[in-house]
């Protein structure tokens, strides 16, 4: 800015010298006119020899060859107006994308410069968080701001995350119950317990175990691919680099031929005719042209990164809005992942309660998931005072459990456990257990002293937006909604019916998704695929655009998604898709902006507009669209969830 001010100045005094003092040109004026070349041309001249040497011809080798042909026919103060005014309106749009950059750097400023620490269990004592390394114990006053990532180990406490995750509730924080295991299995860990750096910390006083160095924490990670998205140029970016390629030399050539024709054609002096086809040279610039893509692109990504939403390019950004079809993993993406009680059937001769506490006492001894659901969802309805003890258990491998309660034998399992011993369940309960399997639930078989007590169903529950989140992405537009997944097909399609998926895709391992997602890109292209990022790795590679949920805090989810989904919350998918098109549709208006100008400025040119005029409206019209691609910032995330109580993810931990 302070080039194109001094270069402003110093033609305003050139022009005072020439035109309001009478002074000759070639004297006091030249001076000032040659100093407006030196900082109007500075940087455009550097610029200008790195493209060229790169092979490229930009438009600041246009507007340079227009000034030195502007001098060389004597027209000092046309050459001098047309560098201040493209050094101005550079210096403008860079201020303007400023404001977009600055969204981004705001977000690595939110880390402290210092954080408390024990070491060797002493007291705590203040260091740079650089120099914080993993398994330090970081100690957080209330309300401050967490300076490294890792998981809590004392300490109740409410933590802002949007920052990072977007979410707009503070997430309640409580320790882990078993430091050592947490710290083998950082990842999987629940987001009741993982912290994230520059989030800030509520009432309460925390002590939290570092799993991340400060370059290595997902805030860093966060902003440096979001300052690095605007390398992966998007599809029209790719057309417009390639679409330049060529219009420069055809510009050139069409000026080469305004002058022959001026002059040849039309008898005009070389002098006029030299200018005219300098003034086309400056008209036909793309000046909006090249910035047009690049400025929605990075509004765009800084939106998305605001709301939670990390967006690796133009491409991902771009082509999002597009699909045709969008594939989603059913465990952890449209259900928890966790089993949950659905149903509990009773015999005719047992008792409800009787049947709970046998299961419940059972249950407790194993560390099987499925048991570990049991307890968490059924012991609070057994009273203290009903418990009962089990001993002796024993697996039945791919069968179920055997113990004893009270001398009487108790056993736990599925259908096959019981049809072995050539057992068949009693009518009540064989109907109870074929519509319950129908339904897509998983089962277990309660028997106790030789009797069937009952059966109980259950499920990875659907989450409750789930639903919500389809319904608004199949108003949108988005085309086919398939869910694919590793459960047998009838689970597949009850839990499909459920959230309201176009088909349910069962039965598939890890490489059946892969060929899955090529199939459905052949028919669907493009296509997207949402999943957790881990598992779902290579199908989501496969994909046109591979989202990740839940991303905050996994290394591997950020580097192989396209759209990272930085909390676990399905409906920030809606908001990605609506922002994509926002951006795309900025970027039709913008290009259709700039080839307009451009055309009627070439137009006017042949009427008598004169260079400093081109050059005012050419660095207005980049400024427009640059304005234009920032009303991005502003993007307001929609209401696809609202209103939807978001239901904790159930825990197998007990």
């Amino acid at each position: 800015m302070g080039f194109a001010i001094a270069s402003g100045a110093t033609y305003a005094v050139g022009m005072i010298a020439e035109y309001g003092l009478g002074l000759p040109v070639i004297g006091v004026p030249l001076a000032f006119f040659l100093a407006t070349y030196f900082f109007g041309g500075f940087y455009t001249v550097r610029t200008a020899i790195e493209s060229t040497l790169r092979g490229k011809f930009e438009v600041d080798f246009l507007m340079l060859v227009a000034a030195v042909g502007a001098a060389l026919i004597g027209r000092w103060a046309e050459g001098a107006v047309l560098l201040f005014l493209f050094s101005l309106g550079h210096a403008l749009e860079e201020y303007a994308l400023g404001r977009a950059s600055r969204s981004i750097e705001a977000l690595a400023e939110l880390a402290p410069r210092s954080a408390l620490v024990r070491r060797n269990g002493e007291e705590p004592i203040e260091v740079p968080v650089e120099d914080i390394v993993v398994g330090d114990i970081v100690v957080v006053r209330p309300n401050s701001r967490i300076p490294s990532d890792g998981f809590v180990i004392a300490g109740v406490s409410a933590v802002d995350q949007s920052a990072v995750t977007g979410e707009s509730i503070p997430v309640e924080k409580e320790p882990v119950p078993d430091a050592a295991r947490a710290m083998r299995t950082v990842d999987t860990l629940p987001p009741a317990h993982r912290m994230f750096a520059g989030t800030v910390n509520g009432s309460g006083a925390l002590e939290i175990m570092v799993t991340a160095t400060a370059a290595d924490s997902t805030l860093s990670k966060v902003v440096e691919l979001v300052r690095t998205a605007d390398q992966a140029a998007s599809p029209t970016q790719q057309f417009i680099d390639r679409f330049q390629n060529w219009y420069v030399p055809i510009i050139i050539l069409g000026v080469a031929a305004t002058l022959a024709v001026s002059m040849l054609g039309f008898d005009q002096p070389f002098d006029d005719a030299f200018y005219l086809a300098m003034t086309v040279l400056v008209a036909a610039s793309p000046c909006a042209l090249a910035i047009a893509t690049p400025a929605a692109v990075l509004a765009g990504v800084a939106r998305a990164a605001r709301a939670g939403v990390l967006v690796k390019g133009g491409a991902p950004l771009e082509t999002l809005g597009r699909v045709k079809a969008m594939a989603f993993d059913k465990t952890g993406t449209l259900t928890w992942g966790a089993p949950t009680v659905t149903s509990v059937v009773t015999s005719d001769d047992a008792s409800e309660a009787l049947l709970l506490r046998t299961l419940v006492a059972v249950e407790s001894l194993s560390d099987h998931p499925l048991a570990a659901a049991v307890v968490r969802d059924l012991a609070d309805r057994v009273p203290e005072s009903d418990r009962l003890v089990a001993t002796e258990l024993a697996a039945v491998v791919g069968r179920g459990v055997r113990a004893t309660i009270d001398r009487d034998a108790v056993e736990v399992g599925n259908l096959r456990m019981f049809e072995e011993q050539g057992l068949e369940l009693p009518g009540r309960l064989s109907t109870a257990y074929a519509e319950a399997r129908d339904s897509g639930q998983t089962l277990m078989i309660v028997r106790r002293g030789g009797r069937f007590l009952g059966i109980v169903g259950m499920m990875d529950s659907a989450r409750a937006e789930s639903a919500e989140v389809l319904s608004a992405l199949r108003d949108a537009n988005v085309g086919t909604l398939i869910m694919i997944s590793g459960d047998n097909q009838r689970v597949a399609d009850a839990v499909g019916r459920e959230v309201g998926v176009d088909t349910a895709i069962g039965e598939l391992l890890p490489e059946d998704k892969v060929a899955e997602i090529t199939r459905l890109r052949e028919i669907h292209r493009p296509i997207a695929m949402v999943g957790d990022g881990v598992n779902d790795a290579p199908a989501m590679a496969r994909a046109d655009v591979g989202i990740a949920m839940g991303a905050a805090g996994s290394t591997v989810a950020l580097e192989t998604c396209d759209i990272a989904l930085m909390s676990d919350d399905l409906g920030r998918v809606p908001f990605a898709v609506r922002l994509s098109r926002a951006t795309g549709q900025i970027i039709r208006q913008n290009l259709i902006a700039s080839l307009l100008v451009v055309v009627v400025l070439i137009v006017a040119t042949f009427a008598g507009l004169t260079i400093g005029a081109v050059v005012l409206v050419h660095e207005g019209s980049t400024l427009i669209v640059v304005a234009n691609a920032l009303r991005l910032l502003r993007f307001q995330n929609g209401k696809e969830h609202a209103g939807i109580d978001h239901e904790e993810k159930p825990e197998n931990d007990r």
